[in-house]
């Protein structure tokens, strides 16, 4: 009888165990996300280029497409990205300030209300037996016309080794844009 007293309780607290270290494993990510903004219904919005800090050729590249297809998936249908010829980053030679401020004035003729932007910090598989996937991120929202920041985003995610960079950098972009997201004004 006494036994049996004993086994729930062990049960239990294995259980609590088990949980308690399936959320440290895939609480694998750190953010510092800030309130979004009141933002302006109808406005027009763009993607600027994202800063390669990075040793990943294109690695901004990869990550704006991934944030800018979020948002549309997300019903901000009326996104301008800016042109290629604004963004010369290549396999070897990563964008400058220059193109930065470029893409800002084109931003600015083009009558655009917001703009997204940001860097890349990581983007990688680490080095070790498993490989972990590997992403880490910032996101500006600029008000075109100051050139002002008006929200922005930091975080950083790695994932499981057969997990691929790609998925990684799109839950860690949907999460770190959610504010922006919810905070759309409604038709």
């Amino acid at each position: 009888m006494n036994n049996r007293k004993l086994i729930l309780p062990l049960r239990l607290l294995k259980l609590a165990a088990i949980a308690v270290f399936g959320i440290a494993l895939a609480a694998c990510s750190t953010t510092e996300i800030g309130r979004a903004p009141t933002l302006q219904a109808g406005a027009q919005w763009g993607v600027l280029p994202f800063a390669n800090h990075t040793e990943t050729p294109q690695a901004g590249l990869r990550a704006e497409s991934i944030a800018e297809n979020i948002l549309r998936a997300n019903g901000l249908a009326n996104l301008r990205h800016y042109p290629a010829a604004l963004n010369n980053e290549t396999l070897f030679e990563p964008m400058d300030r220059k193109q930065m401020d470029a893409a800002l004035e084109w931003a600015r003729a083009e009558n655009l209300t917001y703009a997204l932007t940001g860097t890349v910090d990581e983007w990688r598989y680490k080095v070790g037996i498993d490989g972990e996937p590997a992403v880490g991120l910032t996101l500006q929202l600029v008000e075109v016309s100051s050139g002002k920041v008006i929200w922005a985003a930091t975080g950083g995610k790695s994932g499981w080794s057969r997990e691929a960079l790609s998925a990684v950098a799109q839950k860690l972009s949907r999460t770190m844009l959610s504010p922006l997201i919810a905070s759309q004004p409604k038709p």
